[in-house]
């Protein structure tokens, strides 16, 4: 008998970014993250894992990041482009995908191929136990595992433990809350005040920039920087009393 395919659709904190539920496994059993993100056409061809679904997927007009958690596909859109042209689209790619029972997500080896750029997943899980680590940084992977990534996976996304030093601890937000203005509030009001309590040797949490968010923010400055000198006042900045400091990763 033809199995019946449900695939729910949720909203995230982020109206560019809407979470899809298709009642099966999206990432294989023993795959090595926890997740894996696809930020160009060309990223979903590279190893280590391929994925002609993502591939499709941001073939599609306005997509600009497709994101797979072990069973959910975040799809991230550009904001100038309004879901229902592309809502259909995508829930039509997603079903066919399905339906037909391949793998959404294959592992190849690297070889000596270039052009996995734009393709996010760790090697092994960030938050998994170490024997290596210290004290303070065990109790920190525990707290992120079992209180705040289930939250943020929910939400269409996941977290990076990057380093604890001097007293911060430094993260990653992926997928609905990669790009996410509520990410700030996030890590600041809920991650922070969450690890401070539980943990005292935790004085702060900061976002972690990887290269080309680093070359975007600098973008960004420059525009801003030509926008007051065009309009002759002052930009309101973007970061002050409850910003997130950005570090480079």
């Amino acid at each position: 008998s033809r199995r019946t395919i449900f695939i729910q659709t949720e909203g995230t904190p982020n109206a560019d970014a809407l979470k899809f539920n298709p009642n099966t496994r999206v990432l294989p059993e023993a795959f090595p993250s926890t997740f894996v993100e696809y930020l160009s056409p060309r990223s979903t061809l590279a190893p280590p894992h391929p994925s002609p679904l993502a591939g499709q997927l941001l073939n599609v007009d306005g997509v600009t990041a497709v994101f797979f958690g072990a069973d959910y596909i975040t799809v991230t859109k550009d904001s100038s482009v309004p879901w229902e042209h592309i809502k259909p689209e995508v829930f039509s790619l997603i079903t066919e995908y399905v339906t037909s029972g391949q793998a959404m997500v294959t592992t190849v080896a690297r070889g000596t191929a270039e052009g996995d750029e734009g393709q996010e997943a760790e090697e092994k899980d960030s938050l998994a136990y170490d024997e290596d680590d210290d004290e303070v940084v065990g109790m920190i992977k525990e707290l992120l595992e079992t209180r705040i990534r289930p939250a943020i996976q929910e939400d269409g996304g996941d977290i990076e433990f990057r380093g604890f030093e001097n007293g911060t601890v430094m993260l990653k937000l992926r997928g609905a809350c990669r790009t996410c203005d509520s990410s700030t509030v996030t890590l600041k009001n809920g991650i922070e005040s969450m690890m401070m309590h539980y943990i005292p040797e935790v004085t702060a949490v900061e976002q972690v920039a990887d290269p080309e968010e680093e070359i975007a923010i600098k973008e960004f400055a420059k525009f801003e920087e030509k926008l007051k000198q065009q309009r002759g006042y002052e930009v309101p900045s973007t970061t002050g009393k409850g910003s997130l400091d950005t570090v480079e990763g």
